[in-house]
């Protein structure tokens, strides 16, 4: 059974800082890429950053500089690190593990940033 577990969530001053956890089982978790998406109340999800089972990553425009996309095939673990938050950072947090046509996806974490 696959289960993406994400944590690390909470409520920060703008200008603070996360670090999301997600952590992967039942599946082999180097071949597949993840991803950290985003769903703010009423929006759509959007994608925040990748990083590939050979470790390069890409982010969203709205967070480069200031995110940071991580993994540990050592602990079937993926981060994400936020700094210089902003109130329009705040939504659910997903991660997502694919490969090929698979993709599964954690049940999320809420990341809200005061102002």
């Amino acid at each position: 059974q696959v289960q993406l577990v994400e944590s690390g969530g909470g409520l920060v001053q703008a200008g603070g800082s996360l670090r999301l956890s997600c952590a992967a089982s039942g599946i082999t978790f180097s071949i597949y890429t993840m991803d950290w998406y985003r769903q703010a109340p009423g929006k759509q999800r959007d994608l925040v950053a990748t990083i590939t089972r050979g470790g390069s990553t890409n982010y969203a425009d709205s967070v480069k500089g200031r995110f940071t996309i991580s993994r540990d095939n050592t602990k079937n673990m993926v981060y994400l690190q936020m700094n210089s938050l902003r109130p329009e950072d705040t939504a659910v947090y997903y991660c997502s593990a694919r490969v090929g046509s698979n993709i599964y996806w954690g049940q999320g974490t809420q990341v809200t940033v005061s102002s």
